[in-house]
């Protein structure tokens, strides 16, 4: 599959950044977005063998990327990644704030360092990132978060602090909405129920009971999740902004 030749030109000159881009989720939407013509820019926060990889793998079908290790807890390091692909690839389009923890526990056992690590990451690093981006975009940039559905319902204990920042997003979204409107930067937040990745196995232990509680008893495919932040970034979602949509199989429903 040719980026240069069976992809969509839809975002072509575009340039986006994802976090957490370089497995799973994160990856199937650094792909999508480069098969629909952007240039694309991506952090990890470990090996750096999957990014290396997946860099190689978009360069060789004719695409750009840029592969940056950065911890998204580290707002100077983020906000410098950031400003360095706007730099190397002449401006942000779209942002992608995909990095996440999931640190399981219940009220009794979970820890304090654990807490702060959930909002630095899953939180207070996708403000950081729309702030820092925001300064590389013009009109029609786009802001999509990744959130979960269980921002809309959390059925088992261990996942207070996980909900609870992922529901953070949607305030967060509907007040950047806000803030960006005027120079027409959309900001929207999309929530996936279970997604089979390395982290979530298709095949996993709580695969079953994932399913009992959904309307499609399934898991999603990474490339569906890409899917819905491949509509969010495109000309077709221009009025589209300051919404949560669940792509959960009903999960929440």
């Amino acid at each position: 599959m040719a980026i240069s030749k069976t992809a969509s030109p839809v975002l072509t000159g575009k340039v986006a950044f994802v976090t957490g881009g370089s497995r799973g989720i994160g990856a199937a939407i650094v792909r999508r977005l480069a098969e629909d013509g952007a240039a694309v820019a991506f952090s990890y926060a470990s090996s750096s063998a999957p990014a290396d990889e997946l860099a190689r793998s978009i360069e060789a079908e004719g695409g750009r990327t840029l592969a940056l290790k950065i911890d998204s807890a580290d707002a100077a390091a983020l906000t410098a990644g950031i400003d360095e692909a706007a730099r190397k690839l002449g401006r942000i389009d779209v942002l992608v704030n995909n990095a996440g923890v999931f640190l399981p526990g219940t009220l009794e056992d979970f820890s304090l360092e654990d807490f702060d690590r959930t909002l630095d990451i899953n939180v207070r690093a996708v403000f950081v990132a729309a702030k820092a981006a925001a300064r590389h975009m013009g009109e029609g940039g786009r802001i999509i978060n990744i959130g979960s559905t269980n921002a809309e319902r959390m059925p088992w204990p261990g996942g207070s602090a996980y909900a609870m920042s992922k529901s953070a997003l949607k305030g967060l979204v509907q007040g950047l909405a806000r803030d960006l409107g005027p120079r027409g930067i959309t900001v929207n937040n999309v929530q996936p129920g279970p997604v089979n990745t390395d982290m979530n196995p298709v095949d996993g232990p709580n695969a079953a009971a994932m399913h009992g509680l959904m309307a499609l008893a399934r898991h999603a495919r990474p490339e569906e999740i890409a899917g819905m932040v491949a509509y969010l970034a495109s000309p077709e979602a221009a009025f589209v902004t300051g919404a949560g949509l669940n792509i959960d199989g009903g999960f929440a429903a």
